[in-house]
């Protein structure tokens, strides 16, 4: 079989236009070139010619002058920003121009971005969710009926890679939850979701295929001691010299990682995900798992999910990535 020719979409961190009043992660979703380096390196292992595209922006340039090149296929992982279709930038142009493209489709990349539609579309499968709430403002929040007792979370309803998330999104009161909500509406210009605070260990989850899913080894990530917040977001924005202690709270059993297995792959149908995804769960007091979110458009960076369980396999990321495409061109009828 002659090589493909697959483009790459992505967006690199520093390269975006700013805006002003903008909040300080806003670029938090982005990828440094080494992400773009690993791409190219698993579609090279396939035998195949990968093809930098640039942003959804520097997509749109080239189709508007007619100077897109020859593709067989495309690869995206660009976030765009500002709005809750900005994932799903790239795969609509990708599908005007008649170019097939691994990953899931633009409208569950749409919808998995907003919280809110997820969970319920999750939560009609039978998957636990927590109790949630959305509200516009602060006033809103004064007066509403709260989804559960506090503590409360607090958090952006159409954001990923833990934006808009810090130790003061746990919220223990009326004053506080004002103040979260105040701080989501504004400076993220959306929604804020209020849901109730589940403070068991927390596993991420990570789905690819299509006909049989196939679930990858769980991945239990670290908590803040004090907030019990995973501790990959307070860290995020915080600033230098910030101290956390790490914890990590769950047992991860054969029984407790069949069961994340199971719903992960439900709320991956239920999203209608293709080729690769990543589902994130709680456990609340009782021990029972709650679907968060799903992350169709997950990291492949090599610190990243992918690559620590390529170090959990011992084989280079590559070969990894390299499998879990060949899956989705196998879908695409080019394999």
């Amino acid at each position: 079989m002659a090589p493909l020719r697959i483009g790459i979409v992505y967006d690199l961190l520093g390269r975006a236009p700013r805006a002003s009043g903008e909040p300080p992660d806003a670029e938090a979703e982005y990828e440094p070139e080494a992400t773009v380096c690993v791409l190219e390196d698993a579609l090279e292992h396939l035998g195949h010619r990968p093809v930098r595209l640039g942003s959804p922006h520097d997509l749109l340039a080239q189709l508007g002058k007619g100077e897109l090149p020859a593709l067989d296929a495309a690869l995206n992982i660009a976030e765009g920003f500002g709005s809750r279709n900005r994932e799903a930038w790239a795969p609509v142009l990708l599908e005007m121009a008649q170019v097939p493209c691994l990953g899931s489709d633009a409208l569950t990349l749409s919808v998995t971005l907003d919280k809110l539609w997820a969970t319920a579309l999750v939560a009609a499968t039978a998957v636990p969710v927590p109790r949630q709430a959305c509200v516009g403002s602060a006033v809103e929040a004064e007066s509403m009926s709260l989804p559960d007792d506090f503590p409360l979370f607090v958090k952006p309803r159409w954001e990923g890679t833990a934006k808009g998330i810090r130790p003061s999104s746990r919220v223990v009161d009326r004053s506080t939850l004002r103040g979260e909500v105040a701080r989501i509406t504004r400076d993220y210009r959306q929604p804020a979701l209020i849901e109730s605070f589940l403070a068991g260990p927390e596993f991420t989850v990570t789905v690819v295929g299509n006909d049989s899913p196939r679930v990858l080894p769980v991945l239990q990530r670290a908590l803040d001691a004090a907030t019990r917040i995973g501790l990959h977001a307070v860290e995020a924005q915080a600033p230098p010299g910030t101290h956390f202690e790490a914890i990590l709270p769950g047992r991860l059993d054969a029984v407790l990682e069949s069961r994340l297995g199971e719903l992960a792959v439900r709320a991956y149908r239920a999203l209608a995900c293709r080729d690769f995804a990543r589902a994130d769960f709680r456990l609340d007091a009782a021990g029972v798992p709650h679907f968060l979110e799903m992350n169709p458009l997950p990291t492949f960076a090599p610190d990243g999910t992918f690559g620590i369980l390529a170090e959990l396999e011992g084989r280079p990321l590559r070969e990894l990535l390299a499998e879990v495409f060949a899956a989705g061109l196998t879908r695409l009828g080019l394999s």
